[in-house]
């Protein structure tokens, strides 16, 4: 199949570009950096997109991309809708034109948190940041402009490089550091690794729709950070829960995000236990002090 991975640079594409071609995919990278046989293109610029939609061909586009500075977007609120709703909406377009699937990576933050249970694929959307409303944004542009598309949402992505969540916890508490962690934010840890495994499967079955790829379970913030922390051997190190008030910011995530796979598991595709991924990420990175 040939396939076009935007945001190929980051680390959902990188890994996404290196698993499909292991799979035996044609795929073509693209980002707003050029490394290796990743072509430079600004998913903002229309005509930029167009030419390389055109030039490749793709039958598939997966669009991870986005600016996701969740922090970032609430203070340049116009910026995100460019980034992550235009540029999808160029992406769609493009993907249209050429006769192309278009599956986006979307966000647990188009909620608005109030629910008191896990929500479904097509519950009702309500973001309530400016991050969460961007890729609302985007998932309209793909629903309306182009009919062959997978909305993919996930939640509390952890990967392997970069700075995420666990890394920042794990590296304050190896720098000796007060460590304090929310307690009223629930939502899905999902291990970057599983969610392109997940990607990878979707895209084969042709079942065009909307999902939840997240790791299975829901936690919050304070438990993941506890669970990781002891499975590194920092189990004596005390951790205080906090009020998500307590820890002002610029975004305002919902409170309860929890997000459930169902539509996956219609058609077989489940990623293990959110504490399963953890201990396969910290394994991975030599960190894995408890349950060796």
């Amino acid at each position: 199949m040939r396939i076009i991975v935007t945001g190929a640079a980051g680390r959902l594409g990188s890994h996404l570009v290196r698993l499909l071609r292991s799979r035996g995919h044609d795929v073509n990278g693209l980002d707003m950096m050029a490394v290796d046989d990743i072509t430079r293109v600004d998913i903002t610029d229309f005509d930029a997109v167009h030419r390389f939609i055109y030039a490749h061909r793709p039958e598939v586009i997966i669009h991870p991309a986005a600016w996701t500075d969740v922090d970032g977007c609430a203070r340049d609120p116009e910026r995100a809708i460019i980034v992550n709703g235009l540029g999808t909406q160029n992406m769609a377009l493009a993907a249209a034109a050429v006769k192309a699937a278009v599956v986006y990576v979307s966000s647990n933050e188009v909620f608005d948190g109030k629910s008191t249970r896990p929500y479904y694929e097509y519950d009702a959307t309500h973001p309530i940041n400016p991050y969460g409303y961007s890729k609302w944004v985007g998932e309209r542009a793909v629903m309306s402009l182009n009919p062959h598309h997978y909305i993919v949402r996930t939640a509390w992505l952890f990967a392997h490089g970069g700075k995420n969540f666990i890394q920042a916890i794990l590296g304050a508490a190896q720098a000796g550091k007060p460590l304090r962690v929310v307690t009223n934010e629930v939502a899905n840890p999902t291990y970057n690794d599983d969610l392109a495994e997940a990607l990878a499967l979707l895209i084969e079955t042709g079942r065009f729709g909307i999902y939840h790829f997240v790791n299975e379970g829901a936690c919050s913030r304070y438990q993941f950070a506890r669970y990781f922390l002891d499975k590194a051997g920092y189990a004596d190190l005390p951790v205080s829960p906090i009020a998500a008030q307590e820890w002002p910011r610029a975004s305002t995530p919902p409170a309860y995000a929890a997000m459930r796979n169902l539509a996956g598991q219609h058609i077989g595709i489940v990623l293990r236990p959110w504490q399963d991924a953890v201990d396969a990420f910290l394994e991975k990175e030599g960190l894995l002090r408890v349950g060796e």
